[in-house]
């Protein structure tokens, strides 16, 4: 079977840049796995993205070095069972609060006798290779998002559940329910003191940690912390930087304008 390249990165300790897509479009998904990142996630839950558009979107993720990946709509066995079934090497669950949360998760994922994954990899096989049935559940990465005060009094406990391969920060989602606006690379102290302890309680699991990043110097920081995934923005919000940076340079050499991100993930 293919090796996780994202796995392996990660069982070496190092760190991963990783990409995110919520266009609708396997020209830009093509066109965003080709820029360098380690992993790329296709967005199904808070992208304009579709199953039908994701499918070629993982076809183009395929053609780079990157591992694709899918962020799910919800925990879910059957939006779980076509993602992995159409390519993805790793699923992002959001929204998981308990230890029985996350096993439900981790069993959407896998083959039995594990979990309850039902067979039927139509272009997995094609992308994994022949042999994908026999090391699926070895090669395919779990992550569950942490972004609730009730995932933080769990997080203990989520990190005990067998089979779960890393746990994914969503800042926005978490500042809310923490009771802070909603926003990228917060830096409020009750929601930097959360984010610093998910990613302390991951390394005692030794499970590594992801988190979502708006600008690359709060990255740094985070990968400083201890996280060993790190996602910029998102495509939307990586075009129009770049655009809005491209239109004042034009206008006299003016200075770019603030930028709204464009993920709040």
């Amino acid at each position: 079977m293919r090796e996780n390249k994202l796995k392996t990165l990660w069982k070496n300790g190092g760190v991963a840049v990783n990409g995110w897509l919520g266009i609708p479009s396997s020209a830009s998904a093509e066109s965003m796995a080709r820029c360098g990142w380690d992993s790329v996630v296709v967005d199904m839950q808070h992208g304009l993205v579709d199953y039908t558009d994701a499918v070629p979107m993982l076809q183009a993720i395929s053609q780079t070095e990157a591992t694709p990946m899918v962020r799910v709509p919800w925990n879910m066995p059957d939006i779980i069972m076509k993602s992995l079934d159409a390519g993805a090497y790793g699923i992002v669950c959001p929204m998981i609060n308990t230890p029985a949360e996350c096993e439900e998760f981790i069993q959407n994922c896998r083959y039995a006798p594990r979990g309850r994954r039902s067979f039927g990899p139509i272009r997995a096989v094609m992308y994994g290779g022949s042999d994908y049935w026999k090391y699926a559940n070895e090669t395919i990465l779990t992550i569950a998002m942490i972004e609730t005060q009730q995932a933080l009094d769990n997080l203990d406990a989520i990190l005990k559940v067998p089979g779960l391969d890393s746990i994914y920060v969503g800042p926005s989602d978490l500042g809310l329910s923490l009771g802070f606006q909603p926003g990228p690379d917060p830096t409020t102290p009750k929601v930097a003191e959360a984010i610093k302890f998910i990613v302390d309680t991951a390394k005692q699991h030794k499970i590594p940690a992801g988190i979502h990043c708006a600008a690359p110097a709060w990255a740094r920081e985070m990968i400083g912390l201890g996280y060993q995934l790190v996602t910029l923005g998102n495509d939307n919000s990586l075009m129009m930087g770049a655009a809005r940076a491209a239109i004042a340079a034009t206008r006299e050499g003016a200075a770019a304008p603030a930028q709204k991100p464009g993920s709040l993930y």
